[in-house]
């Protein structure tokens, strides 16, 4: 039987052992505040991009082609029509390419937009057709009006592929040398045309 010094002297030991395992099992100081800051973290980070990328204009997309030839192609034409589109019908006058399709909502939005542009002769516009059936396609311009001066039908999208586009509608400002100046993405409202693509093609003739 353990004498009282003896005893209390077991009781501190058992207390101090249970004690150096507790902590040894609880995260350190620095740890836990790792812990409690990581999911501040991980929102902060969230929120960086989500704020960069609502920030960004998606209608403005960097294209590589900018200054650079249009990339060698030809298409025939969209049904209904007698003339396809080709890369060699492509210079000697600054012109626009639109890439639409009869299925997508925002060309419906533009055309109005091309269609005064071609009753005024303000500028040639020609249009690659991208991944419509014929018979929508030619209806479509049927119905809508047809503003192009000539539209190549890209049933596959490879052509547009090559054009580096990423959906429709998307408008290429062409130079008279042939080469990509201005690409846009989205539907060319009135006030797109009259506050960037107008002024650029009144530049390129200069």
């Amino acid at each position: 039987m353990l004498s009282e010094p003896a005893r209390f002297d077991a009781e501190l030991y058992t207390r101090a052992a249970g004690e150096a395992v507790q902590a040894r099992d609880l995260p350190s100081a620095s740890r836990r505040r790792a812990l409690v800051l990581l999911p501040l973290g991980v929102f902060t980070g969230l929120a960086v991009v989500l704020g960069w990328g609502l920030g960004r204009n998606a209608r403005v997309i960097p294209s590589v082609l900018i200054g650079k030839p249009v990339p060698k192609f030809s298409l025939a034409p969209v049904q209904g029509r007698a003339l396809g589109l080709s890369s060699a019908d492509l210079s000697s006058e600054v012109s626009l390419v639109n890439v639409f399709a009869s299925w997508c909502v925002a060309c419906r939005e533009e055309h109005p937009v091309f269609m005064e542009l071609m009753r005024t002769g303000t500028v040639p516009i020609h249009g690659i057709n991208y991944k419509d059936r014929p018979q929508d396609a030619e209806e479509w311009l049927d119905s809508m009006g047809d503003p192009y001066t000539r539209t190549g039908a890209d049933l596959n999208g490879r052509v547009s592929i090559d054009w580096g586009v990423y959906g429709v509608p998307e408008t290429f400002v062409i130079d008279a040398q042939g080469r990509i100046a201005f690409k846009h993405v989205g539907a060319v409202t009135p006030e797109v045309y009259r506050e960037k693509i107008g002024p650029l093609i009144e530049k390129l003739r200069k």
